[in-house]
């Protein structure tokens, strides 16, 4: 498979074919953002600007403290809530309700500074995926043997850019629909199975691959994993 600077994140991320590529590629996106943000982009006036006008969700919040140093978390704390304090006082010099400060306060919470730059990025992955697709039988192969397509990424990989699949939409659909629409029987019909176990008449039946179905179908339908409980006490 031929490689260059754009399509070797792909690779990386299809290649080890367990669960949803597309999800990898945006767990590395975030991480990459994550360390950048509380890094580098800290001398970056153009970058602060807009952390301190957007901001960050408490995913985003939680990974920064989780890479980043206290004292770069703290600094960009700073500054933001430096910018919402401006925005909290909702009247105009003249003494007025000021209704510019409200929208803008209604914007700073519900947006993100990552959020908004890991969706422009996937989007420009997936035009990556449909070149790919199109000019590499190799990758078409590697992409038909992935385990499967979680539900908000079959959505986006058929919904941006459509025609720049041309011809090979059809194709691609198909490859994609199989990878989501398969696991998907296969989920239901392991948490159906899941639910028959508590019948009594099945006491000493085999449970089979029904024990983690709920969880595999809250990742397949968020796209997030269910962090076990020991795991969140050993944190």
């Amino acid at each position: 498979m031929q490689e260059n600077i754009c399509s070797i994140p792909i690779n990386d991320v299809f290649m080890p074919k367990d669960g949803c590529p597309m999800c990898r590629m945006r767990d590395m996106l975030e991480r990459r953002k994550a360390e950048y943000v509380t890094g580098s982009a800290m001398m970056e006036p153009n970058v602060r600007i807009r952390t301190n006008e957007e901001g960050f969700c408490y995913r985003h919040f939680s990974m920064m403290l989780q890479l980043g140093k206290r004292l770069s978390n703290a600094l960009i704390l700073d500054s933001h809530l430096q910018k919402v304090a401006e925005n909290i006082v909702l009247t105009s010099p003249k003494g007025k309700f000021d209704k510019k400060r409200l929208a803008a306060l209604q914007t700073m919470t519900k947006d993100c500074f990552i959020c908004r730059d890991i969706k422009e990025n996937m989007e420009n992955m997936v035009r990556i995926v449909h070149a790919m697709w199109i000019g590499e039988p190799e990758f078409r192969q590697l992409y038909s043997e992935q385990p499967y397509i979680c539900l908000e990424h079959y959505a986006l990989l058929l919904d941006v850019d459509q025609k720049g699949l041309g011809k090979s939409f059809d194709g691609f659909y198909q490859a994609t629909l199989a990878l989501t629409g398969n696991y998907l029987q296969e989920l239901h019909g392991d948490v159906t199975h899941f639910c028959s176990m508590f019948d009594y008449r099945n006491a000493d039946a085999d449970w089979g691959n029904s024990r983690d179905s709920i969880e595999r179908s809250v990742e397949f339908l968020t796209g997030e994993k269910i962090i076990p409980e020991e795991a969140v006490e050993e944190e």
